[in-house]
């Protein structure tokens, strides 16, 4: 097990990183650590700190979304975060928005729990105005489907929607105020020691994210793992 020939990894992150990172992510840690079996659970951000706290998982890579005592949260990324819309909606042909016209639209909410939901009320909140909530779901391909149909406006991670944007099957409203940025944290327990598997795998986080330029989202992480693994490949 020291000298990972054997063990388990077993990691908790959220559903966005679960689609669009994760894959990229754990292929290459496999391809370091052949025999490392994977565990991989999925699920809300507080979700997945509860599980550190059930021991069900060694680490999750999550947004901050509760301080709960013995959690070490370990900033990893920074995730833009968007304003979607259908293409033909009227807020469309406006050079910006703000939060308190964005409570006028009925709006597509994550679920409680999630670190994106924490962000976005927290957004509202400071704009001293509350967001009309259509329906909430941990779906994020469902609130694009909504979304793209007309039956409502949401905020997302970016890079979730970076296909719809391109192919202009959604469209993105900028807001008046600065970008908001959704926290991705590394998280483990303060008082558990982390197994060889798990304590690899931090590592290997950590140094994906040590050297590099502030913020950085999941397309520019995917962006230098592929560059290592083309140079490893020369």
């Amino acid at each position: 097990m020291r000298e990972l020939k054997l063990g388990v990894l077993r990691l908790g992150t959220t559903k966005a990183y679960a689609r669009y990172f994760m894959p990229l992510m754990l292929t290459t840690f496999h391809d370091n650590y052949p025999d490392i079996k994977i565990q991989l659970d999925e699920g809300s951000s507080l979700d997945m700190i509860y599980s550190l706290l059930e021991f069900k998982n060694e680490v999750a890579v999550i947004a901050k979304a509760a301080d709960l005592p013995g959690v070490v949260f370990s900033p990893f990324s920074k995730e833009e975060m968007a304003v979607i819309v259908a293409p033909g909606h009227p807020l469309v042909r406006k050079k910006s928005v703000s939060f308190k016209e964005l409570a006028r639209e009925p709006f597509i909410m994550k679920e409680i729990g999630s670190g994106t939901r924490k962000l976005v009320e927290h957004s509202f909140a400071k704009a001293n105005c509350e967001p009309d909530i259509l329906m909430e779901t941990s779906n994020t391909e469902f609130i694009k489907q909504l979304v793209q149909r007309g039956d409502g406006i949401s905020i997302v991670v970016k890079e979730a929607v970076a296909l719809e944007l391109r192919e202009k099957k959604l469209a993105q409203v900028p807001l008046k105020n600065p970008h908001i940025y959704l926290d991705v944290s590394i998280a483990y327990l303060a008082d558990q020691p982390l197994s060889p598997p798990a304590k690899a795998f931090v590592e290997t986080l950590r140094k994906l994210r040590a050297e590099d330029i502030d913020p950085m989202g999941i397309g520019a992480l995917m962006a230098k793992i592929l560059a290592q693994r083309r140079k490893a490949s020369e």
